[in-house]
């Protein structure tokens, strides 16, 4: 006897785990991005109706894309019947499904990262290739990649649906660039990575602090990339985000609270990735072609051979975050050096720097810029001040662990 509810656990693990892979590879069976979303759709539903009947399948990646393919094929002709126009997208979308089988180029890379480097079309903006890969390879909601870019969500929504529309007006091809032209399309790629493993590692929104399942999606892909692109920064992609997903089980509490790196059980983090990622830190330092992810890694990598958060070397940060801030000026790199100066220098000196990036107006919406002033006043006994400053960040908070972090501290000060 079939048990149904096993069924809809390991359908829900599926959709949880590998929708966005069955959406990479329907993309480019159908040539659609929105026909291959309603694709998945039909085929997880088909999905839920059919193996508590007939049970789950051996291969269940290649039945739901299959089953997929087949729904996108009969919703296409349907419409045709209906309108002529459709006509010649159903007559495309069937030749497109027949001609995209597996080819034996397959082992380059999987249909994800075919689908990364089609949205990192030059042809599009920037801001559009990092948030149409976010939304369709992560599997971000449009209001997580809106906060990863302190954006509105419509705002966002139309950048989307923009790209979307580029890729097929201008009939931008499904496929891993050729080798020559691999170098000058790579930053976007990366960009795209490393937001896709941040919104894992530190989730936006919802009830937990983490998403493992976004972290190492990034991580494989970006292994993916190196076999094609073995660039020193794309290596030390890697090293950051092995080096900061070593952390993770201790940055989370057995209650699904959230604790500071400084108050970590550094016996809980991950030696082996600490390991590989100080070794491709150091690659790509000693390759001189490194950029701004092989610095940010070799900051993370100070943190992590610390044994104890009292023997981190601030001076040594402080002095790569001078040079991060020359490579890549941006208003969260001075933050975070900002706060690195305070626990080289003193909170007051940290502060006085917080205070004069959010006069200038950039970071006025970005929660952790409000919560390391507050904690910085906190440190200094200025309490009235830093509850206002804990409510500010809490007010831009909408991951569940963050706000009772930050409730506590408003807590903690009026209790003092």
């Amino acid at each position: 006897m079939i048990d149904a509810s096993a069924i809809q656990s390991a359908l829900d693990e599926l959709y949880r785990v590998h929708s966005r892979r069955v959406l990479a590879t329907l993309i480019r069976l159908l040539g659609d991005f929105d026909a291959a979303e309603e694709a998945v759709h039909d085929a997880f539903v088909a999905a839920l109706e059919r193996w508590p009947i007939e049970g789950m399948p051996a291969n269940p990646i290649s039945w739901l894309v299959s089953a997929g393919r087949f729904k996108a094929i009969d919703r296409a002709r349907r419409r045709s019947n209906f309108d002529g126009k459709q006509e010649e997208v159903a007559r495309e979308m069937t030749e497109a499904a027949r001609s995209g089988q597996p080819r034996d180029d397959d082992h380059i890379g999987d249909d994800q990262l075919r689908l990364i480097f089609t949205c990192c079309h030059p042809a599009l903006a920037p801001e559009a290739q990092v948030a149409l890969t976010l939304r369709t390879v992560g599997g971000l909601t449009t209001e997580e990649i809106a906060h990863a870019f302190l954006m509105s969500a419509p705002t966002l929504a139309q950048r989307i649906v923009r790209a979307k529309n580029k890729i097929r007006d201008a009939k931008i091809p499904y496929e891993i660039p050729e080798h020559r032209d691999l170098p000058v399309r790579l930053d976007a790629v990366l960009s795209v990575l490393y937001l896709i493993f941040n919104e894992g590692y530190s989730a936006s929104s919802g009830n937990t602090v983490t998403r493992a399942d976004l972290s190492a999606e990034a991580m494989r892909l970006c292994r993916l990339l190196i076999q094609l692109l073995p660039e020193p920064e794309a290596e030390a992609l890697l090293a950051l985000m092995l080096l900061h997903d070593s952390r993770r089980t201790a940055r989370v509490s057995e209650g699904g609270e959230l604790i500071l790196l400084e108050e970590q059980d550094r016996s809980l983090w991950n030696a082996d990735q600490i390991r590989e990622g100080v070794m491709l830190t150091e690659r790509a330092l000693k390759s001189r072609r490194f950029g701004p992810y092989a610095l940010q890694a070799a900051i993370s990598a100070v943190h992590a051979e610390a044994p104890d958060a009292s023997w981190t070397d601030w001076p040594q940060i402080v002095g790569l975050y001078d040079v991060l801030l020359r490579a890549q000026p941006t208003a969260i790199v001075e933050l975070n050096r900002a706060v690195a100066v305070a626990m080289r220098d003193g909170a007051e000196h940290g502060l006085a720097l917080i205070d004069r990036l959010l006069a200038r107006g950039e970071l006025g919406s970005y929660q952790l810029a409000h919560a390391a002033r507050a904690d910085l006043l906190r440190r200094l006994d200025r309490l009235a001040e830093a509850a206002v400053a804990y409510r500010a960040a809490l007010d831009l908070t909408t991951q569940a662990p963050q706000r009772r972090f930050l409730e506590r501290r408003i807590a903690e000060i009026g209790g003092r």
